[in-house]
């Protein structure tokens, strides 16, 4: 027997809401039935659940997720809901009689004033509902909801402009409330004790950690890991995290002190805590995060592969901070003889305090590397999530970089005008381990190729990127 449930979500990130939702029923072993046809603009959806359980986890964990109701009755007019409602009167009638309750009547994109939500709680008399009312702690709450069209900015509607003429209305018992948005709050990045002008906001840093299935368990890899607002999120689902960067003043805080040896600061009284881990500390998380490592992701120590059950990153593309590899830009001959016994004058790059070159890591490239590693990296069945800035009016499925032992789960923008990001999620098939390019081989130039120039031109050449002469021009 299936539960018809019906889920609101929270109106952000609308092209987010399927992907998690199906990452944490598919990490529950939650069966979800869902429409074929789903509007993703609507805050609205109705599916079948197998049980009240099911619906009690999805809303603790899905960020996206405000409430899950049993669906009772809904349509376009209350005439309508009151004869699916009947229809279902075995869902109602053993709570009519000796159950202490409550009774909402909200409303999405319009607010309902009180006379006419006390008429809305009269029409549903038939129901003869016997029990106590109980506003603090009822057994039962039931909800009404009117669904009224978003008018966008065109036009300001009045307080109560429009009343009744709602796109839906919706009526059933609350299953369980999205007490998961509450970590948005947790872990604002405003409040936290270590962070950069690259850290990634709280609520999509959680999103990421469900497409990635974090658990209790689980080792998941930030390759990228800048002020590791990933790795604080994934380790909140129980999971043991690490994270490497070229970088590693991203990783501990800048200053001069860290030019220092260990024990020399130590012997100082200097603070030797990295700033992730005194933000891993701030979240009672830093005993999951194992290491943290400053190496080229393209150079990378990792010998052995199938390590990770998810690699989780926001690679750097340019905006507040370009991606970077070792090498020098000019191409330059290193002199790597070594040094004779006594010789003062020994290559710089053989000396203690040496800091190797590194040269810009286009990001067309960054992203067939990474879809690369995580074929080494992953074992089967891993996860790869990661975030593609991309040309809204270039862009193409084919952008994607893609791998025949890597199958595309998801693929969700978040759209900021002319650009967007797109929350790439991919998952290793069965297969060896190996470090062999991804397929990417073809003529096609993606539309993030030089990105970081397309952004700070204002994306004017954006109508002429699908024309490969532009590009090779660009180039």
């Amino acid at each position: 027997m299936t539960l018809p449930c019906l889920i609101q979500f929270a109106q952000v990130h609308e092209q987010f809401r399927l992907p998690e939702l199906r990452s944490i029923a598919e990490l529950n072993g939650i069966q979800l039935d869902i429409p074929e046809e789903v509007d993703v603009k609507r805050p609205f959806m109705i599916i079948n659940l197998s049980s009240e359980d099911d619906a009690k986890i999805l809303a603790a964990r899905c960020i996206l997720i405000k409430n899950v109701l049993e669906l009772w009755g809904h349509g376009e007019s209350y005439e309508v809901l009151h004869g699916r409602n009947k229809e279902n009167m075995p869902l109602w009638q053993r709570y009519a009689t000796d159950t202490t309750f409550k009774f909402l009547v909200t409303a999405y994109n319009h607010s309902i004033h009180k006379a006419r939500q006390k008429s809305i709680m009269e029409t549903f008399d038939y129901m003869a509902w016997e029990g106590r009312i109980d506003l603090a702690s009822p057994e039962v709450t039931l909800l009404c909801t009117e669904e009224y069209r978003d008018r966008g900015n065109s036009h300001t509607r009045a307080k109560h402009e429009g009343e009744g003429s709602f796109r839906q209305v919706y009526f059933g018992r609350l299953l369980a409330e999205g007490t998961a948005r509450d970590l948005i709050q947790k872990f604002d990045v405003k409040q936290r004790a270590y962070y950069g002008n690259t850290s990634m906001e709280s609520e999509i840093s959680l999103l990421m950690a469900n497409q990635a299935l974090s658990a209790p368990g689980r080792l998941i890899y930030d390759p990228f890991v800048g002020t590791g607002s990933t790795l604080y999120t994934c380790a909140q689902f129980g999971s043991y995290v690490c994270g490497s960067d070229i970088d590693g003043r991203q990783m501990r805080g800048k200053g001069g002190v860290w030019l220092l040896q260990l024990s020399e600061r130590r012997l100082m009284g200097l603070d030797v805590t990295p700033g992730i881990m005194r933000s891993a500390a701030q979240y009672g998380v830093a005993s999951l995060i194992l290491d943290l490592f400053t190496f080229d992701v393209t150079r990378h120590p990792w010998r052995s592969g199938g390590i990770f059950d998810a690699i989780i990153t926001d690679p750097p593309y340019g905006v507040r901070a370009g991606a970077k590899r070792l090498g020098k830009k000019d191409k330059a001959v290193i002199n790597d003889k070594p040094p004779k016994p006594g010789n003062a004058d020994a290559p710089a790059h053989l000396r203690p305090n040496y800091i190797p070159p590194t040269k810009p890591y286009e990001l067309s490239e960054l992203a067939v590397d990474l879809v690369a590693l995580s074929v080494h990296l992953l074992k089967p069945g891993g996860r790869l999530v990661f975030f593609l800035p991309t040309v809204n009016e270039a862009y193409q499925d084919v952008d994607i970089p893609l791998h025949p032992h890597m199958k595309l789960v998801s693929n969700s923008l978040q759209d900021f005008g002319n650009w967007g990001r797109r929350l790439v999620t991919m998952e290793k098939l069965s297969g060896p381990a190996t470090t062999d390019p991804a397929i990417a081989t073809t003529i096609h130039v993606p539309a993030h190729k030089d990105f970081r120039e397309k952004y700070f031109s204002g994306f004017r050449h954006a109508m002429n990127l699908k024309d490969p002469n532009m590009m090779n021009e660009r180039r």
